[in-house]
């Protein structure tokens, strides 16, 4: 039974790869930080009904010690690592927590594959946010970065150290460079999240109006469920490298608002607001990522389609929501 380990386990991408490798007979180890109390942490793998089927360890990519030391206890086949401050508006609030985290921590887990498991396969979380003030209409593989936010910038520096450990020591160590990606598990503090539950707020009368930014940013958004496929996908491939995964289709925020108020029935313009505390400092107005290389090589395309991914979100909060009522 191969091991795999999972730094940001208890996130999104975590939680649905986790469950992609149960599914695939891995023994999962997820490296969770204490930060709150096990209930909260487990939240998403209990909403998956993994929560048993992980074995959670403690660490911290801060921590090079802690790193070493679950190298040592589990001597992993495959390590992912989804761990980082991971919410772009925070990372100028936090740059340089968001720089030690993101940006420094990848390195971190890197230092300790070298030094314990050189031979164990590693992934890299990667962003299309590195891509920021984009300079060419489609972004793939070959397209010169250009980040526009601390997040972005610390993306970038793990980026490039997973292609220098790769190249310096032969690590089998890819980066897939993911667009955005979106489910029920999506944080709160995301727009999607953010619409999905707002619209569900007010069509059960709990809410009347949401508050956004810049409704006319275009990103190219999928499944998260469908972009962890991508992820082992790449750690099973005899030579390391690095991939966008992504959708190849653009809408704007407003069209997805659009989409998730029609799912519920209600028109979203006599209930959304635009409020200038939301806009970014330095805002990037357009992603679209070029998957043909994931497609070609990895043999992989997202299933799920941007309406069907936003109604599915739209159900989970109105089922959260109707829940909470019924709990009183």
């Amino acid at each position: 039974m191969p091991t795999a380990l999972v730094t940001g386990v208890t996130g999104q991408d975590g939680a649905y790869l986790a469950q992609l490798l149960l599914q695939k007979g891995y023994r999962v180890v997820g490296m969770m930080r204490r930060s709150a109390s096990s209930d909260v942490i487990g939240e998403r793998l209990r909403w998956l009904g993994i929560l048993d089927d992980v074995e959670l360890a403690e660490g911290n990519l801060t921590d090079l010690s802690s790193l070493i030391r679950l190298m040592q206890t589990y001597q992993p086949d495959e390590v992912y690592n989804l761990a980082a401050q991971s919410f772009v508006a925070a990372s100028w609030q936090q740059p340089l927590l968001t720089g030690n985290v993101t940006g420094q921590g990848a390195a971190n887990l890197l230092e300790a594959l070298r030094i314990v498991r050189p031979e164990a396969r590693f992934y890299q979380a990667s962003s299309s946010e590195m891509y920021g003030k984009i300079q060419e209409p489609r972004q793939s593989e070959r397209t010169p970065f250009y980040p526009r936010s601390p997040y972005a910038v610390a993306k970038l520096y793990a980026h490039w150290m997973t292609v220098n450990y790769r190249e310096s020591f032969g690590l089998h160590a890819s980066s897939g460079i993911l667009f955005n990606h979106e489910s029920p598990l999506r944080g709160i503090e995301f727009v999607t999240r953010k619409v999905t539950d707002g619209a569900a707020r007010i069509k059960l009368g709990l809410a009347h109006e949401l508050s956004l930014g810049n409704l006319d940013a275009k990103r190219d958004w999928g499944h998260a469920r469908d972009y962890v496929q991508a992820m082992w996908l790449m750690l099973q491939q005899p030579t390391p490298d690095d991939y966008v995964v992504a959708t190849g289709r653009t809408t704007t925020i407003r069209d997805m608002v659009a989409m998730a108020f029609g799912h519920v029935g209600l028109d979203w313009q006599a209930h959304v607001r635009t409020s200038a505390s939301l806009i970014r400092p330095a805002e990037v107005d357009v992603l679209l990522g070029d998957p043909a290389k994931a497609r070609e090589k990895l043999g992989w395309t997202p299933a799920t389609s941007l309406e069907d991914l936003i109604a599915e979100m739209v159900e989970a909060d109105l089922a959260r929501h109707r829940a909470k009522r019924a709990a009183g």
